[in-house]
């Protein structure tokens, strides 16, 4: 029992990463009804600028904890940034023009200069990430825990609350939610909703850029490091339901703890399959997803 505690615990962990790339997706189609299939490249981005300027404070004389902090912000600049020019080049023509294969195909492409850009500019080798707490693990009723495991479950909590208070109180975020709930009318109402999409873009590839930051000092940082991620997080969005923000999160959850319990009591040649398989089931019983709500699309 204490091995399975000690898996869920690991699983959490896991799961929460996915569920916050999973809410960078739900953000950009609550807005738009389109992805940023970059959005594992955007996590992998992030990651390694903050891992340039983590690198560049400590060589300042910072600190390794001041370093994480100060670094944030840096991120979540890049990473709004990188979102927006997403939008713009992706997606903004695409939208306007009605083409679904537009945005899927420019995302696509996208995601690979920025990962062939990462190649040139950071190598291929994987680089190791200052961790801002101790990497001994902490014993809880027999179970270790690391501190940085502890860290990337609050920031996501924190992360994704923050944009839900955000949402339900200033008046952006109103204009997002409506925009959300029927674009057609936000637009009627005075709402510049291609503004509003731009900026679910830029919060999307923020959250991811969080995420490669969180993630980072628990792994190696790589241009690879995205790829993967995205892919699972897309097929976490998929199961929790595009729709609703706690899907995703339940989703990962779900994804990281199946994965973990597999790779032990299974083999972990076959952690990535439970989750496929849970991901074809979701599809053929409820395609709009755990936690999503079934649209009616009128022609």
């Amino acid at each position: 029992m204490q091995i399975f505690l000690q898996l869920v615990v690991s699983g959490i962990s896991v799961g929460m990463i996915y569920g916050v790339i999973a809410f960078g997706y739900q953000l950009t189609f609550a807005t738009s009804k389109t992805l940023n299939f970059g959005q594992g490249e955007a996590l992998m981005t992030g990651a390694l600028v903050g891992l340039t300027t983590i690198n560049f404070l400590i060589g300042n004389h910072f600190g390794v904890s001041v370093a994480f902090i100060l670094m944030i912000p840096v991120v979540l600049l890049f990473g709004a940034c990188q979102g927006s020019v997403v939008e713009w080049l992706g997606v903004r023509q695409a939208i306007k023009t009605k083409s679904e294969a537009g945005w899927i195909m420019a995302t696509i492409a996208l995601g690979i200069i920025f990962k062939n850009l990462a190649e040139n500019i950071w190598g291929r080798d994987a680089l190791k990430f200052p961790s801002p707490l101790p990497e001994a693990s902490l014993d809880i009723g027999g179970i270790r825990i690391q501190p940085m495991e502890v860290a990337i479950v609050i920031g996501a909590l924190l992360m994704m609350l923050a944009v839900e208070v955000f949402n339900r109180t200033s008046i952006y975020g109103k204009a997002v939610v409506a925009t959300s709930n029927d674009r057609d009318a936000a637009q009627l109402m005075g709402i510049n909703t291609g503004r509003v999409i731009t900026f679910s873009y830029a919060l999307s590839s923020m959250t991811a850029a969080l995420a490669g930051v969180l993630v980072a000092p628990v792994t190696l940082t790589g241009a690879s490091m995205g790829a993967v991620l995205g892919l699972k997080a897309f097929a976490v969005a998929i199961i929790g339901g595009l729709s609703s923000g706690l899907g995703v999160v339940v989703g990962g959850l779900i994804l990281g703890i199946v994965e973990t319990l597999t790779g032990f009591y299974v083999s972990t040649g076959y952690k990535d399959v439970p989750g496929l398989v849970l991901l074809l089931i979701v599809l053929s019983v409820k395609p709009s997803g755990l936690f999503g709500k079934s649209a009616i699309k009128k022609v």
